[in-house]
C-alpha cells in the first residue's frame, strides 16, 4: 500500500509532540489584556511536557505590537512541568506574548551522551549525529546551505552572514566530531566526546535552535501599557463651586488656581472634579436633598444639562471653556492632571433630551423615566437607555464627548456607575479614545458586585474604586489586599488587570468607621489608603477637616457638598494635614510604594497591629499601623530577614520616615508599641 489515505481525518501537523497550557498571566483565552506600565516586568509560567523523556525546549516570545519580529526569552523548568520567564516592558501601547516548544532533540542528544560516556560506552555513532546536529546550526548561522526539499539544489540560508564568529567555530566543531567517530586514536576522540559534553555545545544548540515541528500556543496574549500615573498617582476631589474662598460666592475655576499650591504642597497630582457642565432646573434637588429647591440652591452637577449645553459644556458660573484649559496649563506647572467626571445621565434639560428622546425609556404614559436605584429616587435626572435602537448614535456621541474633552487637554476621566452601562460599550469607546489619545486614563467608580466590578476593569478601565472603604479590621484587609495582589496560581488572578484605588470618603460615601469624626481613625484611615495601595485619593476638603456629621440612618454626609455650595477653611491645617503632606513626600522619594502588588504580610500575634512589608530593589520599607484607633497596642512584629538578605545574628537599622528616628533591631522579632493619641503608625526604611 502506497501514498496517504485521503479518506481520513488526520491532525493538520501530526509529528508536534509538545503540549502547552495553564498559561499564566491569561485572561479569558487572550480575550483581554493584562496591564502594566513601562518597567514592569512581566513574568509568565505555563504547563510543557511531551510524550517520553526527551528535553524540550521552551521559549517566550514576545514584542510590541508596532514591532515585526519576535523577541524571544528562553523559559526555564520550575517543577512538575511547569516553566518560567519574563520579560520587561518598555514602552506605552500593547505588547503581545506566547509560547513556543518543540522536541531539543541536540539536547536530547547531549543527555544521552552524558550517560552513555558514563557508562564507558565508545559513542563513535552518536559523535556522527552530533555532527548533524552542529550542520543544521551552522545553516541557521548563515555559515551553510538550506536543502529546499527532495530533488531540489540546495541554496544559501536566506540569513547567510559570513561575518558571523560562530561559522568557524560550528565547522571546526562539526569536523572533530567526525574525525572523533573515525579516529582510532584516543586523543581526537576523547577530544570530541569533552565537546561533545561541554557547554560550548549547549550555547550554540540554544543560540541557533532546531525548532524541529514546534507547538506554538494557540493564543497571542496581550499586555496594555498605560502611562506611569495608571501605576503611581494621588488624587485630590474638590467641588470647584465651592472653591471660593469668599463665603456665599460661588466658586469659579479661578478660585481652583489659587488652590493649586496648597494642593500641590500636600503632595497631590491629580485634581479630580465632579461635573463642570451646566445644571438643569427641571426637578432641581436642593439641599439634604430635598425634593423642593428653594430659590437661590445651585442644584446637583450630576443632573446634567440646561439650555446652555451638555456635556460638552461648561458652567457659566465656573468659567468658560477656555477658563478650564487655563486651568488645565497651570495645573502643569504644578506638575497635576486634572480629571473630570464622566456621568452619563442627563437633566431634563439637557439638549439630548428635546434632541435624542429615543436615547431614553419612556413610560407606558409616554413620558420619560427618571432615575431610581431604590429606594433612592434621582427625580432631576433621566438616565441614558442604552438598549435603543439607536445605540449606534448614542455611542458615536459619547465618544465624541470624550474627545471633545480631550482637545481641552483632559487625560484622566473618573466614570460616575459605569455599571449600568454596557461592558461592550466601555470596550468600545474606551479603545476608539485611546487609538487617538493613547495616553488616556479612566477609572471605574463601580461599587457594585465583584465580578462586575472586575468586568469592566478587564474591559479599559486602568484604575477601579474598590471596597477599601468597607474594609476596616486588619483580618479584613489583609484578605482584601491578598485577593488583590496575589496570584496564588490563577492565571486570571485580579493583580494581572485590576488596579485599585483606595479612597478613605468619598463625596457620596460617608462610611461607618468615621461617621464619630475621631482624629486617630481618620489618621489610619488615610494612611493605610496611602500606603496599602500606589494609586489613592481624598474626597478634598472634607475628609482633610474631619467632616463627619451623617444623613441620619445613611452612609452619606449631611449638608453634603452635591447639594449645596459649601464654605472651606482653606488656611486651616491639623494633625491629618501634616501626615497627608510628610506621606505624600514619602511617596514620592520610595519606590516600593509606588506599586500596589508587591505586599508581604509580616506575622504579629495582636488582632489590631497590622504590619507588611513593600520592597523595590533596594528600596526595603516595613509598615507597621495600629488599627484600634482607641487603645495603645504593644508587641512583636515578625521581620522576613531571609527575605531580605539579612543574618539571624545580624544587626540592622530602621529609620521611621514619618518621625526621623531610628532603631537598632536584630534577627526576625522585635518590639513596637503604637499609641492612636500619639501616632498609630510606623514607616520605616531598613537600612542594611
Amino acid at each position: 500500500m502506497s501514498g496517504t489515505p485521503t479518506s481520513l481525518n488526520f491532525p493538520q501537523v501530526g509529528q508536534t509532540r509538545v503540549v502547552i497550557q495553564h498559561v499564566s498571566p491569561e485572561l479569558n483565552e487572550g480575550r483581554f489584556p493584562i496591564k502594566a506600565v513601562p518597567g514592569d516586568v512581566i513574568a509568565v509560567e505555563a504547563d510543557v511536557f511531551a510524550d517520553g523523556h526527551d528535553y524540550l525546549a521552551v521559549r517566550l516570545l514576545y514584542k510590541h505590537a508596532t514591532d515585526e519580529a519576535w523577541t524571544e526569552a528562553g523559559m526555564a523548568l520550575i517543577n512538575n512541568d511547569r516553566w518560567g520567564a519574563s520579560f520587561v516592558v518598555e514602552k506605552q501601547g500593547r505588547y503581545v506574548y506566547t509560547i513556543e516548544a518543540w522536541i531539543d532533540h541536540p539536547a536530547s542528544w547531549q543527555h544521552e551522551v552524558h550517560l552513555k560516556v558514563a557508562d564507558g560506552q565508545r559513542i563513535t555513532s552518536e559523535l556522527l549525529a552530533g555532527a548533524q546536529y552542529v550542520d543544521g546550526m551552522l545553516v541557521r548561522a548563515g555559515g551553510g546551505v538550506q536543502p529546499k526539499g527532495k530533488g531540489k539544489k540546495a541554496k544559501p540560508a536566506a540569513d547567510v552572514s559570513f561575518d558571523n564568529p560562530d561559522i568557524q567555530a560550528l565547522r571546526d566543531m562539526a569536523t572533530l566530531f567526525r574525525d572523533g567517530s573515525a579516529s582510532v586514536e584516543d586523543d581526537r576522540y576523547n577530544e570530541a566526546v569533552s565537546v561533545a559534553e561541554s557547554d560550548q555545545f549547549t550555547f550554540y544548540a540554544n543560540r541557533y535552535p532546531e525548532r524541529q515541528h514546534p507547538t506554538r500556543y494557540a493564543h497571542e496574549l496581550g499586555v496594555e501599557i498605560d502611562r506611569a500615573r495608571a501605576g503611581f498617582s494621588t488624587w485630590y476631589c474638590l467641588f470647584p463651586r465651592s472653591a471660593s474662598q469668599e463665603e456665599g460666592r460661588h466658586g469659579t475655576f479661578r478660585d481652583v488656581e489659587a488652590l493649586l499650591p496648597r494642593i500641590s504642597n500636600m503632595g497631590f497630582d491629580v485634581l479630580y472634579l465632579p461635573p463642570i457642565h451646566p445644571i438643569g432646573t427641571a426637578h432641581r434637588k436642593g439641599k439634604n436633598n430635598s425634593v423642593i429647591c428653594q430659590p437661590g440652591e445651585p442644584g446637583v452637577p450630576y443632573g446634567i444639562g440646561s439650555p446652555e449645553g451638555g456635556h460638552d459644556a461648561i458652567h457659566p458660573e465656573l468659567g468658560t471653556v477656555e477658563d478650564f484649559k487655563h486651568l488645565i496649563a497651570i495645573a502643569k506647572n504644578y506638575e497635576m492632571e486634572v480629571a473630570m467626571d464622566l456621568a452619563i445621565q442627563c437633566s431634563p434639560d439637557h439638549p439630548w433630551a428635546k434632541e435624542h428622546p429615543e436615547w431614553f425609556k419612556k413610560r407606558p404614559d409616554g413620558t420619560i423615566q427618571y432615575a431610581e436605584n431604590p429606594p433612592k429616587k434621582y427625580q432631576d435626572i433621566y438616565p441614558v437607555y442604552f438598549e435603543t435602537e439607536d445605540w449606534q448614535n448614542l455611542w458615536a456621541e459619547l465618544r465624541r464627548v470624550l474627545l471633545v474633552w480631550a482637545s481641552w487637554g483632559v487625560r484622566i476621566v473618573r466614570v460616575d456607575n459605569p455599571h449600568t452601562k454596557p461592558f461592550a460599550f466601555w470596550e468600545w469607546v474606551i479603545a476608539e479614545v485611546k487609538k487617538e489619545f493613547p495616553d488616556m486614563i479612566f477609572l471605574s467608580e463601580a461599587f457594585t458586585k465583584p465580578k462586575v466590578m472586575q468586568q469592566l476593569a478587564k474591559s479599559g478601565f486602568a484604575h477601579s474604586y474598590t471596597y477599601y472603604t468597607w474594609r476596616n479590621s486588619k483580618a479584613e484587609l489583609q484578605e482584601y489586599m491578598t485577593e488583590l495582589t496575589q496570584a496564588n496560581g490563577q492565571p486570571d488572578a485580579m493583580r494581572y488587570y485590576f488596579r485599585p484605588n483606595f479612597w478613605p470618603t468619598t463625596h457620596d460615601i460617608n462610611p461607618g468607621v468615621l461617621q464619630s469624626g475621631h482624629e486617630p481613625q481618620f489618621l489610619i484611615r488615610y494612611f493605610l489608603a496611602a500606603t496599602l495601595s500606589s494609586n489613592y485619593g481624598i474626597y478634598g476638603p472634607s475628609f482633610e477637616l474631619l467632616e463627619h456629621i451623617q444623613f441620619p440612618n445613611k452612609e452619606e454626609f449631611l449638608n453634603s457638598e452635591k447639594y449645596e455650595i459649601r464654605h472651606w477653611d482653606w488656611q486651616k491645617t491639623n494633625k491629618l494635614t501634616h501626615l497627608i503632606t510628610i506621606t505624600n513626600r514619602i511617596r514620592k522619594e520610595n519606590a516600593a510604594l509606588q506599586t500596589t502588588n508587591n505586599i508581604t504580610f509580616c506575622t504579629v500575634h495582636d488582632d489590631a497591629i497590622m504590619a507588611y512589608l513593600k520592597v523595590s530593589g533596594d528600596n526595603k520599607l516595613l509598615i507597621v499601623v495600629n488599627t484600634d484607633a482607641y487603645n495603645k497596642r504593644a508587641n512583636s512584629v515578625q521581620v522576613p530577614i531571609w527575605q531580605l538578605g539579612i543574618g539571624y545574628d545580624q544587626p540592622y537599622r530602621v529609620h521611621d520616615l514619618l518621625t526621623g528616628a531610628y532603631y537598632t533591631w536584630q534577627g526576625e522579632w522585635n518590639y513596637v508599641e503604637l499609641d492612636p493619641y500619639v501616632l498609630p503608625m510606623h514607616l520605616f526604611r531598613i537600612e542594611i
